[in-house]
């Protein structure tokens, strides 16, 4: 198993983080669009944003004045190959 997609689950297991991903998976867009949809403050959004993009779920880069986020949909498909390997999984355990 890779040791990142604990990182990755644990990243995704709080509900502001899932509501961010949830957001930026329709498209880039820059902090102050993902404030009016949320209700939390700007620096617990900019919190949330950092441990996103620390484990690679999500992307930043400036665009002019503005720092734009991105989800890596890469590390979702990483993500749901590692999932579906689970499910499909036959191994089975002996007592």
């Amino acid at each position: 198993m890779n040791p990142d997609y604990a990182s990755l689950f644990k990243a995704l297991s709080d509900d502001n983080r899932l509501k961010i991903v949830e957001l930026l998976i329709q498209g880039e867009t820059c902090g102050c669009t993902l404030i009016d949809k949320l209700t939390i403050t700007q620096p617990t959004l900019s919190y949330h944003l950092k441990q996103l993009t620390d484990v690679g779920l999500t992307k930043s880069f400036r665009d002019g004045v503005w720092i734009k986020h991105t989800v890596d949909k890469e590390k979702i498909d990483d993500m749901i190959r590692f999932l579906t390997h689970l499910k499909e999984s036959s191994a089975t355990c002996k007592s």
